[in-house]
């Protein structure tokens, strides 16, 4: 044998260990042949001398007497999705985001809108009806560092074109659907490069009444939004027949091919709330950190969905899912999204954020990054997505369809696959 090479009995799974992973793997280790000698019981491994070519000496090797076969170390990897990990540092503080039991699999869903070539939910318009959201400097306002993409929206509270956010609320739900991904600030945003349209329809306090809130769906139809969400509720005990504007304007915004969102409530009820109760609206419940319903999180049959909301589990021993997933009494969770922190002007990513309002963006987002893929096509009618939604959501609860959690848990990566 010449001197260049020298036979070793190196372990085959030893050899793909020193291989770096962090290098540019290549398909077999470097600087080695596996070797079969005729009637020995094991293949060992050759090293071979730096610059000699892996192909090169497995084929010499190969034809030399006694010597059974010679090839190179390939490598095998994990059956793993290709995934997108951001480096936004509050990344690792998502566990919402995360592929997990609990999380939506924001990183698998994220690589394959950009293989599609259509990253981030570009192209999609998501209205965000809410408390405003920070996204101009205008006067005492300043925009959140991680919020860029916008179009024109409207102050249904002051009545005038400056929707600024002076609660915080709105621009955490703006966050989760659509902040800055991969840019080194703050946390990710589901479709991160599709567009908000900002419409304030709730007050400093977070209220707002009936006639704003159905002059700024209409407004959000009537301007192209793709995609409406409502992270706002009424009383449980609220019927359709006593707030009849906002139940013509959602039947309107289905018309005009927006499809809304809206958030199941946070009165623990067994009836789902309006505006999610009204029929042509996805109805979001609320999950937590491990899987749980949140304990907060209206139910009853009107939930479609559910998606994290955060917060504390509810106290669930009736399913042998509940019963494996639920920890009642222990510390929740909160959704961390960017937005501002003791003064309009002063941006973070404050603890306390859970509900329902936390979970409807959840599956705003994935819909806007859904119709922005162009997987479903050009322009897709509001319930060829809301079936996207649904028909891949992960079935936790009972199996199928059950009042706590709909159809299962959003799963981002399945609706983009």
């Amino acid at each position: 044998m010449p001197r260049t090479l020298l036979l070793t009995t190196v372990a085959v799974l030893a050899a793909v260990l020193f291989a770096s992973p962090a290098a540019a793997a290549p398909a077999y280790v470097p600087g080695e042949v596996i070797v079969k000698r005729a009637g020995a019981p094991a293949a060992t491994t050759v090293k071979l001398q730096r610059g000699t070519s892996v192909r090169d000496a497995a084929k010499r090797l190969s034809d030399r007497t006694g010597i059974s076969y010679a090839r190179p170390n390939y490598i095998a990897r994990v059956s793993q999705a290709p995934q997108y990990v951001p480096n936004d540092p509050g990344f690792p503080a998502q566990w919402n985001l995360a592929a997990t039991p609990a999380g939506i699999n924001m990183p698998e869903a994220w690589e394959t809108a950009r293989q599609l070539g259509r990253a981030g939910g570009r192209g999609a318009t998501i209205a965000v009806l809410d408390t405003g959201v920070a996204y101009q400097r205008f006067r005492r306002f300043r925009r959140a560092p991680d919020l860029n993409r916008f179009t024109r929206g409207y102050d249904f509270v002051s009545r005038d074109r400056h929707p600024n956010d002076q609660n915080g609320h709105g621009t955490h739900v703006a966050g989760t659907i659509a902040q800055s991904t991969g840019n080194g600030i703050g946390t990710a945003g589901i479709a991160y490069r599709a567009r908000i349209m900002p419409i304030r329809v709730l007050d400093a306090s977070g209220a707002g009444d009936t006639l704003a809130i159905a002059k700024g769906i209409r407004f959000a139809a009537r301007n192209g939004a793709d995609v409406i969400n409502l992270s706002l509720e009424f009383d449980s005990a609220v019927r359709a027949s006593q707030i009849p504007d906002i139940v013509s304007a959602l039947r309107f915004a289905r018309r005009r091919g927006a499809l809304v969102i809206a958030a199941a409530g946070n009165q623990g009820s067994p009836q789902v709330a309006y505006p999610a109760r009204a029929r042509g609206v996805i109805a979001v419940a609320a999950t937590t950190a491990t899987g749980c319903q949140a304990e907060y999180s209206n139910s009853g049959p009107h939930v479609d969905i559910s998606a994290p909301g955060g917060g504390a589990d509810a106290a669930n021993t009736d399913t042998p899912y509940d019963v494996a997933v639920c920890r009642p009494g222990q510390v929740g969770q909160f959704i961390f999204q960017q937005t501002f922190v003791g003064s309009v002007a002063r941006f973070g990513t404050p603890p306390g954020y859970e509900g329902t309002s936390m979970a409807a963006p959840h599956v705003s987002g994935v819909a806007a990054l859904l119709i922005g893929s162009g997987k479903l096509g050009a322009s897709p009618k509001p319930w060829v997505v809301e079936r996207q939604l649904i028909r891949t959501a992960r079935d936790i609860g009972l199996p199928g369809y059950d009042t706590r959690y709909g159809w299962g848990l959003l799963d981002a990566a399945a609706a983009l696959r």
